[in-house]
């Protein structure tokens, strides 16, 4: 907003210089880059840099990236420069990016939907191998993210994964990230309508097209007509949520402006209703009002989120129907409550055509790519081409006959993936931590493998859904705001005197039913080691103090702070 004319200092205090300049929405006429990033932006589009990539970085090595790229629009491309190995959570926030950094990269895939032909995940197991040490960690988002790649293969890399119809486009920065889409979409059984065509449709328009490839900041998109409501609709910018209108028959219902980090808030309804064939257009509205009216000033609050709040629903709404799809949305009902609290789509389930699917659960989304390579032979060998990735680190072969089930089950087992896991192999998640991740403080994928083994050694008839989510800073990757026992790491002092690794603890927080962040109570944090003794006695005083069939969540929300201690 422009400042009105200035006052004398005795009536009002002088603002501070720049702010005359608003909050940078294009919008309003503002231009002028607030601040390096947005300069970035401006100076030159980052897609751009692919050319340089190509030509010039991977010719001549590392030292020779321009720093503007290599912390900046390499992002575009799906690369960020990973943790130098030795550097302590202690030093995070007090070394410069150069000091952090390594000389070799993390490379996102973008795999929309979650959607992979069993020759797509061969590729990219393949590329693990070959270019990545063999790493590959399945994140909450649908991608597959690789590490160790140096500058000097990622044009080979974009050949080999491209030759399968698949790319790291877009997988990071300021621009529409991969989108999220049901696994299960067109054909699960129970499914309201299938999104695919239109997730499909923005793809092909708008991944990778200049129009949008400038944002305030990252941009995450939800798709999906599950029942069980599968895609965390609530934290993302954008949602389709399917929903059957008495009228209209079965759409979507529209929601946005969420988010999390370290200022969470859930998304929104518009109350409007979008049928499949208007997804792709309302989609490009409400991407191109944020694109012009988002705050660009400070990167801490440039995240749709914030203009949702300023705005309000009723506003934006009519922002989004005046200025940019030129046309009133239709409105429409709520969806109902989830069909299921599992909802990550574990186990043996029909499909619509009579086969079945059989989604599988690794410890914290972490694989390698042999086991790829040997998850695509296994579909195959079972009549199967078709894999999907989903929002809570797991797996699905779909196309199973009846008869193959067993079978396929078995192959899966042998390579350490459970179709019926435990809760706590089912339901733990953990973002990539310090071994990789420069912001982060603690360690949570060997962290969080070691807690599953031990609660499933402690607590092994423990059968109800509970998430524990596991974050190695404050970001909340692993989404520790919405889960049932959320982590976000920190450094603590031990019982000795001693600086450790460690966690602040929140509780009771759930996407779809009763959605909310949950509580946090005061002065709560365990140690890395003592993780296993807190879950366990937690747990076991909700087993004992819960009523009825109270959900985890329902409890942590009434009990006392001594029974969460």
């Amino acid at each position: 907003m422009a400042s009105s004319p200035e006052k004398t200092a005795t009536t009002t205090p002088r603002r501070k210089a720049g702010r005359h300049r608003g909050e940078g929405q294009w919008a309003m006429g503002h231009h002028t880059p607030l601040n390096a990033n947005e300069q970035l932006k401006k100076d030159d589009d980052s897609l751009n840099v692919r050319t340089r990539i190509e030509t010039i970085y991977s010719k001549r090595g590392f030292d020779s990236i321009d720093p503007s790229d290599l912390r900046g629009r390499f992002r575009w491309w799906g690369l960020y420069t990973q943790r130098k190995p030795g550097i302590d959570g202690g030093r995070t926030g007090a070394l410069e990016p150069e000091e952090l950094e390594d000389k070799y990269f993390m490379m996102r895939t973008r795999i929309d939907g979650g959607r992979l032909t069993t020759d797509q995940l061969r590729a990219i197991g393949e590329v693990s191998q070959e270019y990545a040490r063999g790493s590959a960690d399945i994140t909450d988002r649908q991608n597959v993210q690789m590490h160790w790649v140096r500058i000097e293969d990622v044009p080979a890399i974009w050949q080999k994964l491209e030759a399968v119809g698949l790319s790291t486009t877009e997988a990071c920065g300021d621009c529409p990230r991969t989108m999220i889409g049901s696994p299960v979409a067109g054909i699960a059984a129970d499914e309201i309508i299938d999104g695919s065509s239109a997730l499909d449709k923005i793809h092909d328009l708008y991944i990778g097209n200049k129009e949008f490839s400038n944002l305030p900041r990252k941009f995450k998109t939800a798709i999906s007509g599950s029942p069980v409501q599968d895609v965390v609709h609530e934290i993302n910018d954008i949602s389709f949520v399917g929903v059957d209108h008495p009228e209209h028959g079965p759409g979507f219902d529209l929601w946005v402006g969420g988010g999390l980090s370290t200022n969470p808030r859930l998304a929104e309804r518009l109350g409007a209703w979008v049928p499949l064939d208007d997804v792709p257009d309302v989609w490009a509205g409400v991407t191109g009002l944020f694109r012009d009216y988002g705050y660009r000033r400070l990167r801490n609050r440039a995240r749709l989120k914030f203009l949702v709040a300023d705005w309000g629903v009723a506003k934006f709404r009519q922002v989004l129907e005046d200025e940019y799809l030129k046309r009133p949305l239709l409105d429409g009902p709520a969806p109902a409550e989830p069909a299921s609290r599992w909802r990550d789509h574990v186990g043996v389930h029909p499909q619509q055509d009579g086969r079945f699917y059989v989604g599988f659960a690794p410890r914290v989304g972490r694989l390698d790519g042999t086991t790829l390579t040997k998850i695509a032979e296994l579909a195959e060998a079972h009549g199967s081409h078709r894999v999907r990735t989903t929002v809570e680190q797991k797996l699905i072969i779909l196309d199973v006959e009846q008869d193959r089930v067993e079978s396929l089950s078995a192959g899966l087992e042998a390579l350490g993936l459970q179709v019926k896991p435990s809760t706590f192999r089912r339901s733990t998640m953990a973002c990539t931590g310090i071994e990789f991740c420069k912001l982060a403080i603690v360690d949570t994928k060997n962290r969080g493998a070691s807690l599953i083994e031990e609660l499933e050694r402690r607590l092994p008839d423990f059968d109800e859904p509970l998430t524990i989510n596991l974050n190695g800073c404050p970001n909340a990757c692993a989404r520790i705001q919405t889960a049932d026992i959320g982590l976000k790491g920190q450094l603590m002092v031990d019982a000795d005197g001693n600086q450790v690794e460690g966690f602040q603890v929140h509780l009771g927080g759930a996407l779809g039913l009763d959605a909310g962040f949950g509580r946090k109570v005061r002065g709560l944090k365990v140690t890395s080691e003592e993780l296993p003794d807190y879950v366990e006695r937690v747990v076991g005083r909700y087993l004992e103090e819960r009523e009825s069939d109270e959900r985890f969540a329902t409890w942590a929300a009434r009990a006392s702070a001594e029974s969460l201690s």
